[in-house]
């Protein structure tokens, strides 16, 4: 009985990878879908579509299914177009949360998303009520190999990025919104394609959590990505090692 006990876990467990990556897969082609859409289907014209194949390689996506999902997006009807909208609001103990989506239908979307908040403690609430806490910006990461520190700082700088963090994890470049696609690309010529290059949500502060607020903090969060038109949720929260250990256990 223990035998097949494993068995029926390990392949529970394999289950939920496999539907992880199928949601993921479905979120990035969605993201390809619309860059692609938003300016030319080729990626050397059209920045937003590059850092979305750029997501694509970072999840081990097939170029065959890249190439696909950008032709069937070049020659799909304008009725089938995606829509970015953004919801903010508060999860248990007080936590904002702030959650991008792409989607067709705007009244599913913003009820899903509700009727998550509301299930698990949160409160959806209006727009801009949590993103003043939050610092929108540009992030490029490359790995530790590609490049000395002081070379990655240099190259940040004269593409005119706010910030360079270098460490053995890697190197993490910064800059505004608006000059991101420009940063990204003045990275790129020097030292090749990035590790990631993403639009990201940074709290300006953090609360730390206990375990049990932390536990009823993470379903809302799984739930929410686990909803197909969500794209991104970020929240101001850490957690103590200690805490952080019993929950990856």
């Amino acid at each position: 009985m223990a035998g097949h006990s494993q068995f029926k876990n390990i392949m529970h467990r394999k289950g939920a990878q496999d539907a992880r990556r199928a949601r993921h897969f479905a979120k990035v082609i969605r993201e390809i879908t619309v860059a692609a859409r938003s300016g030319l289907p080729d990626p050397g014209s059209n920045p937003r579509l590059r850092g979305a194949m750029v997501a694509a390689r970072e999840i081990n996506m097939p170029k065959d299914t890249i190439d696909r999902a950008i032709k069937k997006a070049a020659g799909a009807a304008a009725a089938d177009d995606y829509v970015e909208v953004r919801y903010e609001g508060y999860g248990p103990a007080g936590i904002a949360l702030i959650v991008e989506a792409l989607t067709d239908n705007r009244n599913r979307t913003a009820s899903d998303v509700r009727a998550a908040f509301s299930k698990h403690g949160g409160s959806l609430g209006e727009t801009h009520s949590v993103s003043f806490l939050f610092t929108h910006l540009g992030v490029v990461r490359y790995p530790a190999e590609v490049a000395a520190e002081e070379a990655m700082l240099e190259a940040a700088i004269e593409a005119g990025a706010e910030n360079a963090e270098s460490g053995p994890d890697g190197h993490e470049v910064t800059c505004p919104v608006e000059s991101f696609f420009a940063v990204r690309d003045a990275l790129e010529a020097h030292f090749g394609p990035a590790e990631s290059a993403r639009l990201d949500w940074r709290p300006g502060t953090v609360v730390t959590l206990d375990e049990e607020c932390c536990s009823t903090l993470l379903k809302l969060i799984d739930a929410l990505e686990e909803n197909d038109d969500v794209q991104s949720v970020y929240a101001n929260f850490e957690l103590p090692d200690d805490v952080a250990e019993k929950l990856s256990a």
